[in-house]
């Protein structure tokens, strides 16, 4: 059963209408969409984190502004092309600047590091002295078993 969009009523060309515009506006938003984030957003992105030292790439308060942007940008192009926002293309880019800019950035936006030896200290001490002490305890209880019933 093929589509016939050459009848002449009003239902069959709004219909056929309907789904050309759908069909054109699905293939904009994929590949000339695609293109448009990566050549205005991506760009300007690019741009703004070259400006930035390597080492800050990972601070979220260095890298807040431009990443917003970023969101902003990819947006705004979904909305004059009339696609939907987010989309997998979006996903798909986020995921690539992600992989590129912040490979080795924790979800805190820090970098993982063991805290100084002024704060670790203690917690491994401690519990190694009570449990020496607590051991030393029981052995010289156990030794004088004259009050125990």
């Amino acid at each position: 059963m093929a589509l016939d969009c050459t009848s002449v009523t009003t239902r069959h060309v709004f219909f056929c209408f309907f789904i050309v515009y759908h069909v054109f506006s699905v293939m904009a938003c994929n590949g000339v969409y695609e293109r448009a984030i990566e050549e205005f957003c991506l760009t300007k992105f690019r741009f703004d984190m070259e400006e930035l030292d390597q080492r800050q790439w990972c601070s979220w308060e260095d890298t807040m502004e431009t990443y917003g942007e970023l969101t902003n940008c990819t947006y705004i192009i979904a909305v004059k092309m009339d696609c939907f926002w987010p989309n997998r293309l979006v996903d798909e880019f986020f995921i690539r600047i992600h992989r590129f800019y912040f490979p080795n950035c924790s979800l805190t936006g820090r970098l993982l590091r063991d805290p100084p030896n002024r704060i670790l200290g203690p917690f491994i001490v401690v519990p190694i002295m009570v449990t020496l002490l607590m051991t030393a305890l029981v052995v010289w209880r156990s030794k004088r078993s004259e009050g125990i019933v």
